[in-house]
């Protein structure tokens, strides 16, 4: 495997949709670092993992971390 992967490859790697990794990346500044080379984007492999790691739980009520306190609309 190359150093770096396209959205589609990384996204493949992961086991997510491009369109997943397009909306962490532009919508919530969530997903895992990368490389903006003229309008191509570019993932590293090494970040790809390193995301993954940070992103382990042991259960599903585990904070992610960056997350912040979601609040009702209701009074």
């Amino acid at each position: 495997m190359s150093e770096y992967m396209t959205v589609k490859e990384a996204a493949a790697f992961i086991g997510v949709s491009a369109s997943y990794l397009n909306k962490l990346r532009c919508l919530t500044s969530t997903g895992p670092r990368f490389v903006k080379l003229g309008k191509a984007v570019r993932y590293s492999t090494a970040d790809v993992r390193a995301w993954m790691d940070a992103n382990v739980r042991r259960s599903t009520s585990d904070e992610m971390p960056g997350a912040t306190e979601r609040t009702s609309a209701k009074p």
